[in-house]
């Protein structure tokens, strides 16, 4: 099976009700993330309390209980001194932003060839890791379900 990351920004709309169709396919994912082969990025997660509390003006104890819920339900990863290095060599040659790089290469160094995001390029890869838009105008993308072992 192939093995999985989310982008905060995955995170994120499963609790922004301004999108509802694109907060079911955020929380399809989550779940499905949950008995897949999935581990989060400790960036990731911190990014997505960043992000509830300033855009959605969540408060910080809810962010707080969402953060913990991933901790508890998701292996984690954080970055590494060589995903750092890896990624000023791609900010640089301007493939990724700096810090899109750093939790790709984290991710990818983890073992995760798959990176769920909104945010990137689909298809992008960084080493052995493809970024992949989960969100279609009518579901999830058929690559998304494939990966999170719902095709």
């Amino acid at each position: 099976m192939t093995k999985i990351t989310l982008d905060a920004n995955i995170l994120f709309y499963a609790f922004d009700a301004r999108d509802p169709v694109k907060q079911r396919q955020a929380i399809e994912i989550i779940d499905a993330a949950g008995v897949a082969d999935c581990s989060l990025g400790l960036q990731a997660i911190g990014e997505f309390y960043v992000a509830i509390v300033r855009k959605l003006k969540a408060p910080p104890s809810f962010a707080r209980d969402q953060v913990k819920s991933f901790l508890a339900s998701f292996e984690t990863f954080g970055a590494t001194p060589n995903a750092h290095s890896v990624a000023a060599e791609e900010a640089a040659a301007g493939k990724f932003f700096y810090w899109d790089a750093v939790l790709l290469a984290s991710a990818a160094q983890n073992g995760c060839t798959v990176f769920l995001s909104e945010d990137m390029t689909d298809g992008a890869r960084l080493g052995t890791i493809t970024i992949c838009n989960p969100f279609g105008p009518s579901g999830l993308r058929p690559r998304a379900r494939e990966a999170l072992g719902l095709a």
